[in-house]
């Protein structure tokens, strides 16, 4: 079989190679692209007669997808699928798999950092360091003593609660699907998504992003949240109304957000709403970003893959 690594994975080059031993020790091919690239014609290149295509976050398109007479399996280096074009995927009976849980501490951590950005006003009281000023107009607040509630209880939902209960913070849950280990963290479950936002002041995202949760945060849902309360979004960015999550911030209804992901990857256009809204701290897409977490996205990558050619598919996402 032909395998190509389409991407950088964020680790040296001496790693791929490492972890590349055992696919050429069964006897394949394997091939690696140490650039990214988003053009749909060098991808579909780049691709030719791979019977397993590997890639990361870059967007892989259905005329990749339809033009590999070989291709079998995508291995996706990152949790979310939804850059992939998997109606093309499953027309094709192609299989896809992920690296569910590589970026479950480094994404938690980084909610866990907005969140404190936001109500210690961090990035405000660099900015008066830097220019002069004292520490007039800089009152915080603290996570101890509020209650946070976590939409989506997965591995990062159920780790980023863990973590905002140590911090002293009493955390509820919503989910379809109660999970032990959420409980087991201390978080309390709700009924439904509206008794969450009605009780929290802090508010964190989770979920992923398809056709039931796509756009999901609207108006009426910020609405329902207490006056003065934060939402942090570390998910997904289709998930939500930016647009909507800019009127909230600017009206004064929330009095603060931290987002790390957009409707779209950035770079984000000028006049991107959001951009320009109060009391927002903006990361882009870095959530997974960490020197740990490549590691073992990577580690996670290479191991479907050796597991697909064992015959023991495993991370095998639903179409």
């Amino acid at each position: 079989m032909r395998i190509a690594l389409l991407e950088p994975l964020g680790v040296p080059a001496e790693t791929i190679e490492e972890l590349a031993v055992p696919i050429r020790e069964r006897g394949h091919e394997f091939v690696y692209f140490d650039t990214k690239t988003a053009d749909a014609s060098e991808l579909a290149r780049r691709s030719e007669g791979a019977d397993i295509v590997m890639i990361a976050n870059n967007p892989y398109p259905a005329s990749a997808v339809e033009s590999d007479a070989a291709l079998k399996m995508i291995a996706v280096a990152f949790t979310g699928i939804d850059h992939v074009a998997l109606d093309a995927c499953k027309a094709k009976g192609v299989s896809v798999c992920n690296c569910a849980g590589y970026s479950d501490v480094s994404v938690a951590e980084l909610t866990i950092g907005l969140t404190i950005d936001v109500l210690r006003k961090v990035a405000e009281g660099d900015a008066a360091a830097r220019t002069g000023r004292t520490s007039q107009g800089l009152v915080g607040r603290e996570i101890c003593g509020r209650t946070v509630g976590i939409v989506g209880t997965g591995h990062i939902g159920t780790q980023a609660g863990r973590l905002f209960a140590a911090f002293g913070a009493h955390v509820l849950g919503y989910a379809r699907h109660e999970n032990p280990e959420a409980t087991a963290a201390g978080i309390e479950y709700v009924d439904s998504l509206d008794a969450l936002l009605k009780d929290s002041d802090i508010v964190s995202m989770h979920l992923p992003n398809n056709a039931s949760t796509r756009k999901m945060f609207t108006a009426e849902k910020f609405a329902e949240m207490p006056e003065g309360s934060v939402f942090i979004n570390c998910a997904r960015g289709a998930i939500v109304d930016n647009d909507a999550l800019a009127d909230a911030l600017n009206s004064g209804h929330l009095a603060g957000a931290g987002v790390d992901v957009f409707d779209m990857e950035p770079p984000l256009p000028e006049d991107y709403k959001l951009i320009h809204a109060k009391n927002v701290v903006l990361t882009p897409h870095v959530g997974f970003l960490t020197e740990e977490a490549m590691q073992r996205r990577a580690a996670i990558e290479f191991q479907n893959v050796y597991a697909w050619l064992d015959g023991k598919p495993k991370n095998v996402c639903e179409l």
